[in-house]
């Protein structure tokens, strides 16, 4: 337990800086659509302009996806105006991000019918801008800004007057601090459901700061539950049930199942149904120090590929878990990846060893839960017939907090989605799991103490 925790003090704040290895934005391609980057894990780096592909057909051949046939800017450096002419009203989110300067807006999975070479010259508050499908069902539009600025409107006009529906976004320039202050924590869109949790589980505001540094530090392990999916990614849908609703009713659940015990503390990365990125889910076990990180979804299989059932356990797989040591180790800043420990004069092989043996033990901690929870859930859940499987999920890849993905059943056969909206079904799953988490603590702590 001792070597645990050095390796945590050596990893601690330094994978946050290593995170911006892992923030290499994530390129969906699609021979449909531009390509667009994610915004970054850590914060917002992402790539520079991307030229829009001429090719913008629909990616599934008579498909209902809302079409984007024209996109145009106007105004100047304190105003800029965006339009995109749409041929039906939708749903967006838009959000400023920083360094370099950036507004994303989410919106449904389109169909960009775009004139090529669109976005590539700028005007006004707008360098460039680029376009295109970040996973089924939802779209993205990344605007490259000359400075900081805010969105003082968005909004959709409905069809009037012979004019299409149109997606209108009203930037105005703001000075860096204005634009800051835009960027507190609990205005971050990614992270605020998360942040709001943790400020929950801290409890009230002492009335002085003596106060606040008499209370006496919870040291109770910190759990964080992981909803899949949100906002403009519904996951998997059968039945008129979408996975990213299941799951949340799940965890919210599972959370206050924990939480009734008075034994830990709870982090949701979602409380409601808002999209996160999957490395802001893994960004916020590593910034609130988790003892344990649990991702709950719900599987599907196509057709053509025949019917299975059960609950499954994934851990991260060995291959995952090589490649992201490896990416670690080759982080231009290895000091801060060790924790403050400056290996620049060391040999690679140093800075290898040190973020393996963490990620090891981590490995060691994550396959135990996952057997214990197994263990549980055989009892009152069904499990598939390989109920513990291991694969590369972003999600699990932080490297210093024990991590399981939970697919509680596949919504592509009948009798598991009958138990997924199971209130009786939840309510017993949810009791495995919470049994599981306290024999996984209770042999940690045993450790612990044998060790002293």
């Amino acid at each position: 337990m001792a070597n645990r925790v050095n390796h945590r003090v050596l990893l601690g704040c330094g994978f946050l800086c290593a995170a911006a290895l892992l923030c290499a934005d994530v390129i969906v391609p699609s021979a449909a659509q531009a390509p667009v980057a994610q915004p970054a894990a850590s914060g917002p780096a992402i790539s520079g302009p991307s030229t829009p592909s001429p090719s913008n057909q629909s990616p599934v051949a008579g498909s209902n996806f809302p079409i984007a046939s024209d996109a145009r800017l106007a105004g100047d450096g304190k105003q800029t105006r965006f339009i995109l002419d749409l041929d039906k009203p939708i749903q967006f989110r838009a959000f400023a991000l920083a360094d370099p300067y950036r507004v994303v807006v989410d919106i449904p999975q389109v169909s960009f019918k775009l004139a090529e070479g669109t976005g590539t010259a700028g005007r006004g508050l707008v360098k460039a801008f680029r376009y295109g499908l970040v996973m089924p069902g939802g779209s993205r539009i990344v605007f490259d800004l000359t400075g900081p600025a805010k969105v003082a409107k968005s909004y959709v006009l409905e069809a009037a007057n012979g004019q299409p529906p149109r997606l209108v976004l009203e930037l105005e320039e703001v000075d860096r601090t204005a634009f800051v202050q835009l960027l507190a924590p609990e205005n971050r869109p990614e992270l605020r459901p998360a942040i709001a949790d943790a400020n929950a589980t801290a409890g009230p505001a002492d009335a002085s700061a003596s106060a606040k540094s008499a209370r006496p530090p919870d040291t109770r392990p910190l759990i964080v539950i992981d909803p899949g999916h949100g906002g403009i990614d519904n996951g998997t849908q059968a039945s008129g049930e979408m996975e990213k609703n299941l799951v949340l009713g799940f965890g919210l659940a599972l959370r206050d199942r924990i939480e009734k015990s008075g034994k830990y503390r709870v982090v949701m990365t979602r409380t409601d149904d808002t999209f996160i990125p999957l490395n802001d889910r893994v960004k916020v076990a590593r910034t609130q120090s988790a003892a344990l990180f649990v991702s709950i979804h719900a599987d599907a299989l196509p057709r053509r590929e025949g019917d299975a059932q059960g609950a499954t356990i994934y851990t991260l797989s060995d291959k995952a878990s090589d490649a992201e040591a490896e990416r670690l180790a080759e982080a231009e800043n290895k000091s801060d990846a060790i924790g403050g420990v400056n290996l620049t004069d060391e040999p690679t092989e140093v800075a290898d060893i040190l973020i393996d043996l963490a990620q090891r033990e981590t490995r060691t901690f994550s396959n135990r839960f996952a057997r214990l929870l197994m263990g549980e859930m055989k009892t009152t859940v069904r499990m598939h017939k390989h109920p513990l499987k291991s694969a590369g999920f972003r999600v699990l890849k932080a490297p210093d907090v024990p991590s399981v993905l939970v697919e509680l059943g596949y919504v592509s056969n009948k009798g598991d989605l009958q138990l997924l909206v199971s209130e009786n079904w939840r309510n017993k799953t949810v009791g495995s799991m919470s049994q599981a988490i306290d024999t996984f603590f209770a042999k940690r702590l045993a450790t612990a103490g044998a060790g002293k």
